[in-house]
């Protein structure tokens, strides 16, 4: 067997760039409402995977839809195994808002353009170049490694991992960890530290649909009962709300270490004293001002259809969120800040997810990229979103994030996810090849 800790190879550098590049071409955008079609990209990363030679599985609930699932072996069959997944589609991009076309996969400058450059198709290319590599170099991870490329995850997941964790649990036996998005990107904090935050946590998804109900009738009239004046004041009440401090371990052992980084004194179960601190880590604290409360932002407004015509009806949407531990408050919350005549539900939920930091796994993350970016100060955060973890979750399978990619500053990362011009430089492309192929090896 070849030597566990050789360098990664010049092709597997070559190979994660164009497979960026490829999948980008491969147009999987989710409109939701089941509008979308992740066969061709599936197909794409079943061939890559069959060319290294696993024995990729193509599993489906709806034609189109199509997920990828692999094993690979590990050395020690004692080893729980690991879950290392990324999802296949990606969320719309209007081409006439763009430099480039959102689908050229153009690479440009030592950069890569296109939808799904840094959500997740560099992951997705990150991970098919490290497990060729080892097939090229006969090396096997100390553990079972278990490999998804997943459908619908830009929307409900029930094409996806749900679907996948539902159905085809036997897929994953013995994975207790998993490693997808989000995690071990540089963070500049302006003031020349390079922060890599990675995610031990993702806050609970609580998407909301509100309904007023009133009086129908002429918009020359007194009516005290006017579903839409009901509903604007629900909406105005949850937009104005001052949701309480709510500090997970996560979040308090990421708020820990900033300070400590920082040369911050502080205290962490005073709301002030939180905020204070915060304000203090300047940039920084975007990492975690998020994830400190619940939140529920109003997105959608939907009522009548004439202008002199009282509707009986009016709709609103909510995007809430709510941190681990935190969703019997937001029900509590959404329940007194409606009030009697606004009805609300989930369209959506899913729960919070929490990781532990003192972990083993936390611990070879975080030895992987000082590795490779010494000069970086590894860190744990919450994050404010969520990803196909909270499915896997359904398999007791313990989720973070870790989809390294070294930036070089001013490169607003955060700004990309869903933005215009999304896009990732090679060089952040072959720093996570190496980081994630030392991790794995290893993990």
């Amino acid at each position: 067997m070849a030597e566990q800790t050789a360098p990664v190879d010049e092709q597997a550098l070559d190979e994660v760039v164009r497979f960026t590049s490829d999948l980008i071409r491969i147009d999987t955008t989710n409109r939701g409402g089941g509008d979308c079609r992740e066969r061709p990209a599936a197909e794409y990363a079943a061939a890559r995977l069959a060319e290294a030679g696993l024995e990729p599985t193509l599993l489906e609930r709806t034609e189109g839809r199509t997920n990828v699932v692999a094993r690979i072996e590990g050395t020690d069959p004692s080893a729980d195994a690991l879950l290392v997944h990324g999802h296949l589609d990606v969320v719309p991009a209007r081409a006439e808002d763009w430099s480039v076309h959102p689908f050229s996969g153009e690479i440009r400058d030592g950069v890569v353009w296109g939808r799904g450059a840094v959500d997740m198709k560099n992951m997705d290319a990150m991970i098919l170049a490290a497990v060729r590599q080892w097939a090229r170099h006969g090396v096997r991870p100390r553990r079972d490694i278990v490999i998804a490329f997943t459908a619908d995850e830009e929307a409900s997941a029930e094409d996806g991992s749900g679907f996948l964790a539902d159905r085809h649990p036997g897929l994953f036996e013995g994975c207790t960890e998993g490693i997808s998005e989000s995690g071990a990107f540089t963070f500049h904090d302006g003031a020349g530290r390079q922060l890599y935050p990675i995610a031990a946590g993702e806050r609970g998804t609580g998407w909301l649909k509100l309904t007023a109900r009133g009086r129908a009738g002429h918009g020359s009239k007194v009516n005290r009962d006017n579903a839409v004046t009901r509903l604007a004041a629900a909406i105005a009440r949850i937009g104005a709300h001052e949701w309480p401090l709510r500090l997970t371990p996560t979040v308090r052992a990421a708020l820990t270490e900033l300070a400590a980084l920082y040369g911050i004194d502080a205290a962490l179960d005073d709301p002030e004293d939180v905020d204070r601190l915060l304000e203090k880590l300047g940039p920084a604290a975007a990492l975690v001002e998020p994830t400190v409360r619940n939140s529920a932002n109003p997105t959608m407004l939907d009522a009548g259809y004439k202008i002199n015509v009282i509707p009986g009806e009016a709709v609103g949407h909510v995007d809430g969120r709510y941190v681990p531990g935190g969703e019997d408050e937001f029900r509590e919350a959404l329940d007194r800040l409606t009030g009697p005549h606004v009805d609300w539900e989930f369209e959506h939920r899913e729960v919070a997810l929490q990781a532990p930091v003192d972990s083993v796994t936390y611990a070879r993350m975080r030895a992987a990229v000082e590795e490779f970016a010494p000069e970086g100060h590894v860190v744990p955060y919450c994050m404010a979103g969520g990803t196909d973890a909270k499915q896997f979750s359904r398999l007791g399978i313990t989720g973070y994030g870790f989809a390294p990619l070294k930036l070089p500053e001013g490169f607003d990362y955060a700004a990309l996810f869903h933005g215009v011009d999304e896009r990732v430089p090679v060089e952040a492309l072959h720093f996570g090849v190496r980081v994630l192929d030392r991790f794995l090896r290893t993990a």
